[in-house]
């Protein structure tokens, strides 16, 4: 069985074989954490119950040292599974997000096996024959959308499978099929206007209309949206003419024999069967009905996996597979998957040690007391990089904005500046840091499932970070002076 994880690299000698693979990376990351609660001092603030944004937040002014509970080996030990399930009230944490993973794997498998995929492939390839790049704008509008309108995060998961083949078969690379949906879906939730995760709750916690300030995050959204495309297409078309200035060029032959199934770069004449175009109109109408179950139906992560389950076994039913096969295919992909579910635990354990150690109200606290008595455009800026640095810590934007705002929105009334632009820098500190931080499992399962390194990932996305922390500083300092 062909291995997924992030850390297989076909260059033994090169960087790739000396750079941590991502569960070195996300264990030591634990450790580091852990390490930080014997040196930070324990804090808490009181915490009360706010109905309208429906759960308990921080009482500004509260603060107060308590007594310390630093991370000693057992917990460092604890903390992978605890990323998954609380070992002692048994709540969950990331145990649903790695469910659904399996389970799309497993759909992924079965569908995969009816050789529809593969075909339906070469045929829209053969279609798109000299137009493949106009794909790019379009899909991450798209992501983009979901991003800003309901914060299109973990769901994303489900689309790199089906999107990164059809990436590789028009003459890029994984990394491009990446980018698409995770820098997609991410500058949608760095510029959310109606987001109920980022921007409403943030905005209740801060006490004003989450419509106050729309319009600079509709300026946001539409000029980071350009930026990232225009990145992407760049690249894309780059590597195209030349597949050696890829980011993953060691591993292009790799890719495209997992990816494509194929052992060569030529496609022959596709010819789609009648029960291979019935499975691709079950495959697109299972996404289909995710997208609307979620956006309008409060569906999350085990009706998700429901669906993907179900739906499993009626493409087994429609393409005659029989029950070995069909289960035979199932766990083949679920299996392929694994090691990104895995993953999804592991970041999560990084929290969970934060979290137990008493620590993060104290960063909190520090940064607010850093903030007081400073001008307009300092204030805002020194804003957004303390919530670009708990953005590390709180991968979380609900989190995040459920921890900061509280205690952070109301010094913006003794600096000068509006509430409402606070809440516009806490939620493009989350959108940035969300393309790029380990503690993520949209991060860390999206770069395992394309087959990407996070170091390569690095490479390929820190000019682009670049550009949008001076995109972002310059309209929100814009922003504090008029």
């Amino acid at each position: 069985m062909t291995d997924t994880s992030i850390d297989k690299k076909p260059d033994e000698g090169g960087l790739a074989a000396r750079f941590p693979t991502a569960y070195s990376i996300l264990f030591l990351l634990i450790i580091a954490v852990a390490a930080l609660t014997w040196i930070i001092p324990a804090g808490q603030y009181d915490r009360a119950m706010n109905e309208e944004v429906g759960r308990e937040i921080a009482v500004p002014g509260t603060y107060q040292t308590v007594e310390a509970n630093p991370q000693g080996f057992v917990d460092v030990m604890l903390a992978p599974v605890a990323g998954f399930y609380d070992p002692d009230s048994y709540s969950a944490n990331a145990i649903d997000v790695a469910l659904f993973v399996l389970l799309l794997g497993g759909f992924l498998g079965v569908v995969n096996a009816t050789k529809s995929i593969d075909t339906g492939i070469q045929t829209a390839m053969g279609r798109l024959k000299g137009r493949e790049i106009w794909m790019i704008p379009i899909l991450m509008s798209l992501f983009a959308l979901g991003g800003t309108t309901y914060g299109m995060a973990e769901e994303t998961l489900a689309f790199y499978a089906l999107l990164i083949p059809v990436v590789i078969a028009a003459g890029y690379d994984s990394i491009t099929g990446v980018a698409i949906i995770l820098i997609g879906a991410g500058i949608g939730t760095l510029g959310s206007t109606i987001n109920p995760f980022a921007t409403v709750i943030a905005s209740n916690a801060a006490g004003i209309p989450f419509t106050e300030g729309m319009g600079l995050r509709l300026i946001i959204l539409i000029g980071g949206l350009a930026i990232c495309t225009a990145y992407v297409m760049r690249y894309a078309s780059r590597i195209k003419a030349a597949p050696a200035r890829s980011v993953v060029a060691a591993q292009r032959e790799s890719d495209r024999r997992f990816f494509l199934k194929e052992t060569d770069a030529e496609f022959s004449e596709p010819k789609l069967t009648g029960t291979q175009k019935l499975v691709l109109v079950l495959f697109f109408a299972t996404f289909a009905v995710m997208i609307w179950g979620v956006s309008s139906q409060g569906w999350w992560m085990a009706r998700m996996g429901a669906l993907f389950f179900g739906m499993a076994i009626v493409v087994g039913l429609v393409a005659r597979m029989g029950e070995k096969k069909l289960t035979s295919a199932f766990v083949d992909g679920a299996k392929d998957l694994l090691g990104v579910a895995l993953v999804i635990g592991l970041a999560r354990g990084i929290v969970v040690i934060m979290e137990q150690g008493l620590i993060a109200d104290t960063i909190l606290n520090s940064a607010a007391e850093t903030l007081g008595g400073l001008p307009e455009i300092a204030f805002i800026n020194l804003m957004l990089w303390i919530e670009i640095g708990m953005s590390f810590l709180v991968p979380s934007s609900s989190g995040l904005a459920v921890l900061s705002m509280p205690i952070l929105a109301p010094l913006g009334d003794f600096a000068g500046v509006g509430r409402d632009l606070v809440v516009t820098a806490y939620q493009s500190a989350s959108g940035l840091v969300n393309l790029i931080t380990p503690t993520s499992a949209v991060v860390i399962g999206g770069l395992a499932i394309g087959r990407v390194s996070f170091d390569r990932w690095v490479v390929f996305v820190w000019p682009l970070l670049l550009i949008l922390v001076v995109f972002i500083s310059a309209s929100i300092s814009l922003a504090a002076i008029l």
